[in-house]
């Protein structure tokens, strides 16, 4: 491996000096490839809402400065000596975990995300003691199992999106194994719900998008949606009543769960993918209706996110995203918080 020790010790990111601060050019240090590391020049990397919350320290203690970014495109570098799934040239992603243990009953489940030393892309800490830090940034190191492989058939910008939100959607539509005639109903249409009507349908599903505004309908049908419902009253759920099999919940915000759930067939299922910072109640009646139930997921293991990148190069599914310059991430910040994206940024790398 060539010398990369001075390059890495001055690796320009975007970082947010304390909770809420904007976020602001900087250097960073890499820790240098190792036997099985692989350096990657990030070409792209997407802004997910999980970036803004924790940026602003919704979720609790943050370590900072902090330099955020979880979907990471890109092309290999070079490689340690022990290297053997990558090689200098291939085109390649990070998702949103650079470390697990491998051995646990998760890891064995290839369930890494859910692993007891999974370890995030940044505002973690790793296994050699100091901070994560992600994609808003032109170079990053990673242990090669932790690095996916991105389909030839996709621009990267356009892949992406596809390590979170991608995955994010892809999973739950395989665990409830989803297949041709499964009504699934989409809740929301962002950076999450795009991919996911788009992913429904390439399964052959019949596709629904509920969501709160009638001006999200032509872009529903565009993306494969054959049906699209405005709800806000109850007046709007009855007439849905038993309607699907599953729905996909992306909103991150509380909802009515016994609404939701009453437009579900018997054995269905309601999947929260958003997360909301208030709690919401369900009554016990709309579950024993019905054999219904309330279940959560968060995006997928390795093998499963490389299988979502495999299926969307098939399929020619890849985010669409609005591509911005570094120097108006805050801007794109606050547009994501309005819901002033169709349907996600994604931030050119070489412009850090």
């Amino acid at each position: 491996m060539p010398s990369l020790t001075t390059r890495l010790d001055r690796v320009c990111a975007y970082m947010a000096p304390k909770a809420g601060a904007p976020l602001e050019p900087t250097v960073i240090a890499r820790r240098p490839p190792g036997k099985h590391d692989v350096l990657i020049e990030i070409r792209y990397s997407g802004i997910c809402h999980t970036d803004l919350d924790q940026v602003r320290g919704d979720w609790g203690q943050g370590i900072y400065p902090m330099v955020p970014g979880h979907e990471i495109a890109g092309v290999v570098a070079a490689v340690g000596e022990g290297v053997t799934r990558h090689a200098v040239g291939d085109r390649v992603g990070v998702g949103c975990y650079v470390e697990s243990c491998g051995s646990c009953t998760n890891c064995a489940a290839d369930a890494e995300q859910f692993c007891p030393r999974m370890t995030s892309t940044y505002n973690d800490v790793g296994a050699d003691g100091r901070p994560t830090y992600g994609g808003y940034s032109t170079h990053i190191v990673v242990d090669e199992r932790h690095v996916l492989r991105l389909p030839a058939e996709l621009p990267l910008h356009r892949a992406a999106p596809l390590l979170c939100a991608g995955v994010t959607m892809y999973a739950p539509l395989r665990r409830w194994r989803v297949r041709r005639g499964t009504r699934v109903a989409i809740v929301g249409l962002g950076g999450l719900g795009h991919l996911g009507v788009r992913l429904a349908r390439a399964m052959d599903a019949q596709v629904t998008l509920l969501s709160g505004s009638p001006r999200k309908e032509a872009d529903a049908r565009r993306l494969g949606a054959e049906h699209f419902h405005v709800l806000g009253g109850a007046e709007d759920f009855a007439p849905l009543a038993g309607s699907y099999d599953l729905i996909l919940n992306t909103a991150p915000a509380r909802v009515d769960q016994d609404a939701y759930l009453s437009l579900l067939a018997i054995d269905g299922v309601l999947v929260h993918l958003g997360i909301a910072e208030a709690p919401a109640s369900v009554g016990p009646f709309s579950l024993v209706y019905g054999r219904k139930a309330v279940a959560g997921s968060m995006i997928g293991g390795l093998r499963e996110t490389q299988e979502a990148l495999d299926f969307c190069g098939g399929a020619g599914i890849g985010a669409e995203v609005e591509l911005i310059d570094a120097a108006h991430v805050n801007e794109a910040h606050a547009r994501m918080e309005a819901g002033d994206v169709r349907y996600r940024f994604v931030i050119d790398a070489a412009t850090f």
